[in-house]
């Protein structure tokens, strides 16, 4: 009897950066340039006046500074956390984070529309040039313009780790490509685990019993029909592409018909290379099953009832202004949709070191304390142009940090390696991306929502993921997580660039 040896070496995957702008020490753009003004006006104030004045200007800037930097292991400041506060204090005193719609509510015309930063969001249907029909999402308070994939995973169980590895490198290759995409804004991948009703089992199952077969053979299938969905949970993934209504910088403003044009040659090639990433079957999400995505994740309930419809063969006609919920209520660490709770997170910190492919399966895998999860991973692509210029410039800004003291820190040493890595990757051809990811996890019952809270706690800790609790914002959370196209920075008050510089 012999036995093998596989050489078989299973590959790590990291080198995740959150750039940084250059400044004295640990400090950025932004806290040296307020050491500088406050040392100025800290010595006019000495020549002008006298010493006490002096140190007073200086100590207000020095406070000024620690508020400005000191952070917590989220990235939060002081500022920061009151600013969040006071925000939500104020839309409370508003009523703002109240939402009814429909006969009796606020919305125009009596529709049940989407609440929030989606609210402004319309709907539209074209066909692709292989004639499917697609939904396209145009967001007009950003001019971004959405497409949906709904896809079949094909799973990682029974599969070698050969061809894991070669998904894994496809899906790369997939990323970096979209980089070259004529206008794209953002890409994001949404995987939904929810329990299953049973309605579909049993209408395939029903549908194929032979009346002439044996009565044990049809007694066990019944019996499979009747047991087998309790427990039982479904998965279902979508990967959305964000489109830009200009082609590039400068360029005039396009209209929805124009992009659908553009979009339809496009869609064909962009699903087909999708199928070699492991993402099984990709076709583009038509318009009424959007509507049913969107209206199930604000109204669970209502999954039953479309599933049963479906499995009757009735169809299904729901439009963009019926897919919202009827009241909602956005609280500080919760937030309530119909009669359903939820939770949600957001990736503070991608996991230190180096992970395996398949470090996010606890996170995306059902859980018996969860009624309805979804993990949406955001990422924001880069043309290869501005990508050499952020290589460079984040190269050069961690050399400054290292030259800035006469002893460097442990940490920023491996900061300078690690940019030096990642520039020499992308000058053999890798890809950039900005990458995040959001959390939200849905009960039934407000009794139940503690249970929820420490599974996903859980969880992402055993996908080495630092998230944060989306405190006062679990409204635009929620929405973040739909198969939808939000981009984030585009809604926020403060840009990106400014948070980086500090």
């Amino acid at each position: 009897m012999a036995a093998t040896v596989s050489d078989y070496k299973e590959p790590t995957y990291g080198n995740w950066r959150v750039p940084r702008s250059a400044g004295l020490g640990n400090f950025g753009a932004i806290g040296t340039g307020i050491i500088l003004v406050g040392l100025t006006l800290g010595i006019l104030s000495f020549a002008i006046w006298n010493l006490f004045v002096g140190l007073a200007v200086m100590g207000v800037f020095g406070i000024l500074l620690l508020l400005l930097t000191i952070k917590d292991k989220h990235g939060q400041t002081v500022i920061d956390r009151v600013g969040i506060r006071t925000v939500f204090a104020r839309s409370r005193r508003k009523g703002t984070n109240l939402y009814r719609s429909g006969p009796l509510g606020v919305t125009d015309w009596g529709m049940f529309q989407l609440p929030g930063i989606a609210s402004k969001s319309r709907l539209y249907e074209f066909k692709d040039s292989y004639n499917r029909p697609f939904a396209m999402l145009h967001m007009p308070t950003t001019g971004h313009f959405t497409v949906i994939f709904s896809t079949e995973p094909d799973g990682a169980s029974l599969v070698d780790p050969e061809q894991v590895d070669a998904w894994v490198a496809n899906w790369g290759g997939w990323l970096a490509a979209l980089g070259d995409e004529a206008g794209i804004e953002a890409a994001s991948v949404t995987v939904e685990t929810a329990p299953d009703s049973g309605y579909r089992l049993r209408n395939e199952v029903g549908l194929n019993i032979d009346e002439n077969a044996p009565d044990i053979a049809k007694q066990m299938l019944y019996e499979v029909i009747s047991s087998y969905p309790e427990g039982s949970a479904t998965v279902r993934a979508w990967i959305t592409l964000t489109f830009n209504a200009t082609m590039r910088a400068g360029s005039r403003k396009r209209e929805p018909e124009e992009v659908a044009r553009d979009l339809a040659s496009r869609l064909p090639g962009l699903s087909q290379r999708l199928q070699a990433t492991g993402a099984g079957i990709a076709r583009p999400m038509p318009a009424q099953e959007l509507c049913e995505v969107v209206r199930v994740a604000y109204d669970p309930p209502a999954a039953l009832v479309i599933d049963e419809a479906h499995a009757a063969g009735h169809p299904v006609e729901l439009k963009w202004s019926d897919v919202g919920p009827s009241g909602a209520q956005a609280n500080w660490e919760n937030y309530r949709h119909e009669g359903a709770f939820s939770a949600s997170w957001t990736m503070t910190g991608a996991p230190r070191g180096s992970v395996h492919a398949n470090v996010l399966s606890k996170l995306l895998a059902p859980h018996g304390d969860v009624d309805r999860k979804r993990v949406t991973l955001l990422y924001r692509p880069m043309d290869s142009a501005r990508a050499v210029q952020l290589v460079e410039r984040d190269q050069n800004n961690a050399n400054v940090r290292i030259t800035s003291g006469n002893r460097p820190s442990a940490r920023a040493l491996v900061d300078a390696r690690s940019a030096a890595q990642t520039a020499a990757e992308e000058a053999q051809g890798a890809g950039l991306v900005n990458f995040g990811l959001v959390v939200t996890a849905t009960v039934n019952g407000l009794d139940r929502l503690p249970d929820a809270v420490a599974a996903i706690e859980q969880t992402s800790g055993a996908a080495r993921l630092l998230l944060r609790r989306t405190y006062g914002s679990q409204d635009t959370a929620f929405a973040a997580s739909l198969p939808i196209g939000l981009v984030l920075p585009k809604h926020v008050m403060l840009p990106s660039e400014i948070r980086e510089a500090l």
